[in-house]
Order: structure tokens, then sequence, then C-alpha cells
């Protein structure tokens, strides 16, 4: 079989995983109706589980069309550095102290402004989170905000249409606030050393432009959400896996995770070092375990999973990705590359973008622009998406987010940040 065979069958594969992934709550609701086959659809409706299982699929087809061997080098060539940083910074990110000094932060400013609490709660969780994405990274910020809204806009008690949209703004927020450095987004890491992209530059090219759209977007949704959301913001009593109490964090522990943190985010590009440093982490939660919330490691590994998996499906899929947007004009990349984005990762999209040689800055603007701007409409659309859908999933009906849902929630976030790129 042909190279050009197989570029074929992998394109229908990838085909059959977007197509998955939009029919994934189908599957959650089949789960909750079945007698015999309710695990089968649970597997089936997890949205982090489907890349894996149609990269395994390519997988298979490779061995039976070439070879095993062939099969076997193409997986080990991939790179998974990023799933792994996922993985890893999701659940340091998501750790109980971590997340009781990000509370104590945001109830604090909270405190200082002239509306309710959950009002002020809120509009910080979609404003500031975000942003502070571009240094801690946007999978941490993702976690982190998934977290503090969690009982608060993603309550049960808030209409369905409002969470739609506040997972709408708050998917698109991350995407576009992480772009205030050159290593927070997993959309300019993949070309920022190439184009030498630096942090001065994404400050002045991209990030105030971003922090207007994140601003205006919170601001907007507050407007219109305000009175849905309740007057007080309630800390849920942190149980063990035994279901007892367990001892208040003090500020030692949070120092401690906090650094944890740091170190991850600075060895991002380095996996044998930041798995050591998170198995020491592992060691000191477990030492310290009386204040140790569960950790969220089946939830970061079938994001790792997700990633991964889209890394093997999408290393296949150069072919017609790339002549896609190579001989497209600066306007109309834009918007192609926001469209594209929807229906792929964006940073695979700027990755592919980096391998063209001789494109302008403008080409490059535009490619960057439109990929993190539509990064909020599907779930596959931006890396950290799958974590903040694995932690909110549960609030929503039939415990699944409806991929038309979440699509009509971002659209009109996703118009603010094309505008504010576009036009600033």
């Amino acid at each position: 079989m042909t190279a050009t065979t197989i570029q074929w069958i992998a394109a229908f594969l990838f085909a059959g995983a977007l197509i998955h992934t939009f029919s994934a709550s189908y599957f959650e609701r089949l789960a909750h109706h079945s007698k015999h086959h309710s695990g089968l659809f649970h597997l089936l409706g997890e949205v982090e589980a489907v890349f894996g299982i149609w990269a395994l699929f390519l997988v298979i087809a490779m061995a039976f069309s070439v070879n095993l061997d062939s099969a076997v080098e193409y997986v080990d060539t991939r790179h998974y550095t990023e799933p792994l940083f996922v993985f890893v910074i999701m659940v340091v990110a998501a750790s109980r102290p971590v997340l009781d000094a990000s509370r104590l932060l945001v109830e604090g400013l909270a405190r200082l402004m002239p509306v309710n609490k959950g009002v002020a709660f809120t509009w910080l969780g979609l404003f500031m989170v975000p942003l502070l994405g571009s240094l801690i990274t946007e999978p941490a910020a993702m976690t982190l905000a998934a977290l503090l809204l969690r009982d608060v806009l993603f309550s049960k008690a808030v209409p369905n249409f409002i969470r739609y949209w506040g997972l709408g703004v708050l998917f698109v927020n991350i995407s576009i606030g992480g772009v205030l450095t050159s290593f927070a987004a997993p959309p300019v890491l993949m070309v920022a050393a190439t184009w030498n992209w630096d942090t001065p530059f994404m400050l002045a090219n991209f990030g105030w432009k971003a922090a207007i759209g994140v601003f205006i977007n919170a601001t907007v949704f507050i407007f219109f959400a305000a009175k849905h959301l309740g007057a007080e913001v309630k800390n849920p009593e942190a149980l063990g896996e035994d279901g007892q109490p367990l001892a208040p964090v003090p500020w030692w522990a949070m120092v401690i995770h906090l650094a944890f943190l740091g170190a991850v985010v600075l060895f991002a590009h380095h996996p044998a070092v930041f798995l050591g440093i998170f198995l020491f982490f592992l060691g000191f939660t477990a030492a310290y375990n009386t204040f140790q919330s569960r950790l969220l490691l089946k939830e970061g590994l079938l994001v790792a999973f997700f990633l991964a998996g889209l890394v093997v499906l999408g290393g296949m899929q150069q072919w017609w990705l790339q002549p896609a947007v190579s001989d497209l004009d600066d306007g109309v990349l834009f918007v192609a590359a926001m469209a594209l984005t929807a229906i792929t990762d964006n940073a695979a999209l700027t990755y592919l973008g980096s391998l063209i040689e001789g494109t302008s800055e403008s080409f490059r603007y535009a490619l960057v622009a439109g990929a993190v701007a539509g990064g909020g409409l599907t779930v596959i659309a931006n890396a950290p998406n799958p974590a903040g859908l694995s932690l909110l999933k549960r609030q929503f009906p039939d415990e699944a987010v409806s991929a038309g849902g979440l699509l009509a929630g971002a659209l009109g976030p996703t118009a603010v940040a094309a505008l504010c790129f576009w036009y600033l």
C-alpha cells in the first residue's frame, strides 16, 4: 500500500474521530438508558478517549497495510511532551493547596469590588485567571478556573444556556489569555523558537489586544448573567477519600505546591525533568495527606490520552492541512485559521504553518491570531479545553457537554476576540 493511500486512510479516520467527538453526548445518553452496555457507551461518550481510540485504529491499519515495525516506528517518532506536560500541570494545579491559594486571591479581590460576591467571583474567574495563564500556562489556568467556577457559574441552579455561554467565554478567554508571553499558549510555543517570537514581541503584537478581548467577553457576560448568580460563594468542605473532613491547608504547604507548579512550568520543554519533579510532588502529597484532597490523576490521564491520540492522528494530516493555508492571503488566512482550528488543535495548525518557508510577518500574525481566536469553538480546538471539559461536564445535563451548545456559547466571544486581533 502506498504512502498516499495511508494518508487517505488517516484522513478518513481523522474525520471519523471528529464526528465521534461531536456525537459524544449521544453516547452518554445511551449509557444512561442501557442496561447491558452502559460501560461501553460511557467509554465511547468520553470525549477525552475519542482520539486515543481512533489513533489505535490508525496504528492497526498501518500494521496490517504496511508492517508492524513501521507502525511502531511511527508511534515512537511522535513528540509527546505536550500531553505529558498537560497531565502533570493539571494534577499539580488542581491540588488543594494551589486551589486554596488561588481562591484566597480571587476572594480577596472580590471583596474589594462593589458587587455581590458571586458576581465578582465569576468575573474574576473569567477575566483574571485566563490572563494569569500567560504566567502559569493555559492548561493550569483552565484547571484553576474550572475548579473555582464549578460551584458558582456552573452550578446546576444556573440556567443551561447561561452555563453554555459561560463555558464558551471561559474557553475563548483561556485561548487568547495565554498569548501575553511566548511560553504559555501551545499554539505560540509551536512557533516561538522558529520565528524568534519572545515575550516582548508577544506583548506588543498580541498581548494587549488579548487582554482587551478577555475584559470585554467577561464583562458582557456578567452584565447579562449577574441575575442568575448567587450572592454568596460557598466553599464546600474538603473531604478525604475516607469521607472525613480534611485539615486546613497551612501557608507553607501552599508555598511548596506553588513552587512545584513554578518548577514544572520552568521546565515545560524537558519531560524528563518535569516528570521527575512530579514524582517528588507525589511523594510530598503522600507525606502530608492530612490536608490533601484527591489528586485528579484519572482526569489528567484522560486529557493526556486525548492529546496523545491527537498527536498520532494529526501527524498524518500535514499533506492536506499545509496546502490549505499556504496559498491564502492574510485576511482569508485569518478566517480560515479560525475555522480550521475548530476541527483540529490550534497548536498543530500553527506548527504546520511554521514549516512553510519564506512566510511574511503578516502571514504569521494572521495564522496565529486566527488560531488562538478560534480556540474556544470546540473541545479539540485548544489543548487545555479537554481539561476544562473533564472538570465541568458533570455540571451539564446527562453529564455531557453538547458540542453544539459549546459552539453556540463560544461564537460571540470568538467574534470579540477576532475583532480585537484584526482591527486593534
